[in-house]
C-alpha cells in the first residue's frame, strides 16, 4: 500500500490507539471534540473553561436553542420590580467570539451513545469524545391533575426565565382590587429550593404596593421548606395578613387545578383564584432521557467528576442531575462544570486534574435590602456529592447585615454571570 500523508497519518493513529487505548478522536478529527447541551449555569461555563484551559487542544460545541438566555436566579426580582427583564438576559457572541466556541442555536434530539453523535432539529449530526449534558428541567406530566404546558398561558410556571416570567408579572399587576394571587409548589426534589417562596414575597412586595387588599395562598405538598423560618418571619414583618399556605395536613398533596374557570381543588374545596401560579413536579431535562443516562426523573452521576454512572464519557451538570447533598440551584451547576470541566480536560489532553471540591450559596429577597442566603460547601464521596458543613441567616437579623446580604447577592449575580459569558 502506497502511503500518502493523510494515509500514515491515519495508520498511526491507529497503531498506537491498539497499543495504548487513548480517547479515540471524534470521526478521526484532529482535536479531541466535546459536546455540550444546554447554555445555562453548567452548560455555559463548562463550555468556557474546556476552551479557555486548553488553549484550543480541545474543539468545544455549545447547543443551545436559546440566542438569549434568561437566567432563572433573580427572575424572582424582575416579577417584585427590582430588575429588569433586560438585567437577567444574557447572550454567547463573547464565548464564540474570544474563545472559539462554536455555538450552535439549535434544538438536540437526540444522542447516540456507540456512535458518539449527537442529533440536530436541523438535521446535522455532531461527533463527540465527551458530551456534556445540562439540559436544566423539564415538568413531570401529570404532576398536578387539570394541569399541562398547553395551559402554561393561562397558568404560568415562570420556572423557566423570559416569557413566562413577563407573563406572570403582567397577570399580578392586572389582578383586580382585592383579588387573589395562589401558588401550587411542586414537591422535592426540584430546582431553586427557596425559589417558590422567593417568589412569593416577590409578588406580596408587588401587591403591598399597588393592591394591599390582595391576598396570596400557596398550596404546598411539602411539609416543611427550605428557609421557611426566615421567610415567615419575613412575611409577618412586611406582609402581615396577606399570605396563607396549606400544607400537606390540610389538602395541600391532594390538588388539582381548572385552568378555564380559575380554580383550584384542595381536597374537595374548590378556590376561586385570578392568577395562579403552577409549579408542577420537575425531572431532568429530556435530552438526559433519550441519551438514556436517567434513572426514574433524574441523572445519576459521579461525584468526582461528573460522569454518567451508566457512561464514562457523558457528564450531567445542574439542575439534571442526581448527585446527593448539593441543591438544585445556578450556583450549585457552576460549581459542579468546574469540576467537570477540569476532569474532561485531563482525560482529553492529560493536564493535570484536582480532587473535586463544590460550594453553594442560594440567596433570596423577601423585602426591599431583607435578603436572606443558605450555603454549604461538599466534598465527592463513592456515593454522592457529600455537605461538609454550611450556614444559614439567622432570625432576628438587624436590617444592617439582611440588606448586606442582599448587596452580596448582586455582586454574586454579576460575578456568576461574568463567569459563565465573558
Amino acid at each position: 500500500m502506497t502511503l500518502n500523508r493523510r494515509k500514515f497519518i491515519a495508520v498511526g493513529t491507529a497503531a498506537a490507539a491498539s497499543l495504548s487505548s487513548p480517547v479515540v478522536l471524534a470521526q478521526g478529527a484532529g482535536r479531541p471534540r466535546v459536546v455540550v447541551i444546554g447554555g445555562g449555569s453548567g452548560g455555559a461555563t463548562a463550555a468556557r473553561y474546556i476552551a479557555k484551559d486548553s488553549d484550543g487542544a480541545i474543539d468545544v460545541t455549545l447547543v443551545e436553542p436559546s440566542r438569549s438566555y434568561f437566567t432563572c436566579y433573580f427572575s424572582n426580582l424582575y416579577i417584585g420590580g427590582f430588575t429588569d427583564l433586560e438585567d437577567i438576559s444574557h447572550t454567547y457572541g463573547t464565548l464564540a467570539a474570544k474563545y472559539g466556541i462554536n455555538v450552535v442555536h439549535d434544538w438536540a434530539t437526540d444522542v447516540d451513545r456507540d456512535a458518539k453523535t449527537v442529533r440536530l432539529a436541523g438535521g446535522d449530526a455532531l461527533p463527540y469524545d465527551k458530551l456534556i449534558l445540562s439540559p436544566g428541567i423539564d415538568f413531570v406530566e401529570g404532576a398536578v391533575p387539570g394541569w399541562s404546558t398547553a395551559q402554561q398561558n393561562r397558568m404560568p410556571h415562570a420556572y423557566k426565565a423570559g416569557s413566562q416570567s413577563e407573563l406572570l408579572k403582567a397577570q399580578v399587576m392586572a389582578m383586580p382590587e382585592g383579588g387573589r394571587f395562589a401558588m401550587v409548589a411542586p414537591p422535592n426534589p426540584y430546582r431553586c429550593p427557596p425559589g417558590p417562596y422567593e417568589r412569593v414575597s416577590m409578588v406580596a412586595h408587588v401587591l403591598k404596593q399597588t393592591n394591599p387588599t390582595a391576598k396570596i395562598l400557596i398550596v404546598d405538598p411539602k411539609p416543611k421548606f427550605s428557609k421557611q423560618a426566615l421567610f415567615e418571619e419575613g412575611w409577618r414583618t412586611h406582609y402581615s395578613g396577606m399570605i396563607e399556605r396549606i400544607g400537606p395536613d390540610f389538602g395541600g398533596e391532594n390538588t388539582s387545578v381548572d385552568p378555564d374557570a380559575m380554580t383550584i381543588d384542595i381536597d374537595g374545596m374548590v378556590e376561586q383564584v385570578d392568577v395562579c401560579n403552577v409549579i408542577p413536579a420537575q425531572k431532568a431535562g429530556r435530552i438526559a432521557d433519550m441519551a438514556g443516562v436517567t434513572e426514574g426523573n433524574w441523572a445519576p452521576v459521579n461525584a468526582s467528576d461528573m460522569s454518567s454512572t451508566v457512561d464514562a464519557d457523558v457528564y450531567v451538570l445542574g439542575d439534571s442531575a442526581a448527585q446527593g447533598d448539593m441543591p438544585k440551584s445556578g450556583f450549585a451547576a457552576n460549581s459542579q462544570a468546574k469540576v467537570c470541566a477540569m476532569a474532561v480536560r485531563g482525560a482529553l489532553t492529560d493536564s493535570r486534574v484536582f480532587p473535586a471540591k463544590f460550594t453553594n450559596t442560594c440567596w433570596s429577597l423577601i423585602a426591599e435590602d431583607d435578603g436572606v442566603k443558605v450555603g454549604a460547601t461538599y466534598e465527592a464521596t463513592e456515593a454522592k456529592i457529600a455537605k461538609v458543613d454550611g450556614f444559614i441567616s439567622q432570625t432576628g437579623e438587624d436590617a444592617a447585615t439582611r440588606k448586606a446580604t442582599y448587596e452580596e447577592s448582586l455582586g454574586w449575580y454579576s460575578g456568576i454571570t461574568t463567569d459563565m459569558f465573558s
